[in-house]
């Protein structure tokens, strides 16, 4: 049913509305059918689904480190190398493993995640150490504002190659 069958009940008495409900709750044979239809689409989106199994723990740290790849692509330029003579100014929050919900034994747990990287399956070290030298180093780059995803995924794709790009002599 669209929600313009159901307009009418902008302009009617609330109070009379919940006595029907009530009436429903009791016994659905109680209320009129159209009223009997109402409530059972309201009572069947009251119905809370957290009963259902838990997500395994796996697969919550496999969504933890696909968002430290999303820090280290929007942040990463912030970490960067990039004055050798004094110290860069703190950012908080820092790319930590700990500020995602990981922790140092997972740095030896293989990811699938690291295929969004262009690694394949790879522990948490080696997503890390890969972020750190791609993002991390003496070239920064900061991309992740530009509003065209074609040229996100382009910079994507030629940066995540460890910020090292192959030219030939030529």
């Amino acid at each position: 049913m669209a929600l313009d069958s159901f307009s009418f009940l902008n302009s009617i008495d609330s109070d009379f509305v919940d006595e029907l409900h009530q009436r429903y709750l009791v016994d659905k044979r109680l209320v009129e059918q159209s009223w009997r239809q109402f409530f059972d689409g309201y009572e069947f989106a009251k119905i809370n689904y957290s009963d259902e199994e838990e997500i395994p723990t796996n697969v919550k740290k496999e969504f933890m480190v696909i968002n430290l790849i999303d820090a280290y692509r929007s942040r990463g330029h912030l970490f960067t190398k990039t004055n050798p003579v004094r110290e860069r100014r703190k950012y908080r929050p820092t790319l930590d493993i700990k500020n995602f919900g990981l922790d140092e034994g997972d740095l030896i747990t293989v990811f699938q995640a690291g295929a969004q990287i262009g690694l394949g399956p790879s522990t948490l070290n080696e997503i890390v150490s890969h972020l750190e030298e791609t993002y991390c180093q003496s070239i920064g780059i900061e991309y992740q504002y530009i509003r065209h995803p074609e040229r996100v995924e382009w910079i994507r794709k030629n940066i995540e190659l460890k910020n090292r790009p192959k030219y030939s002599k030529d």
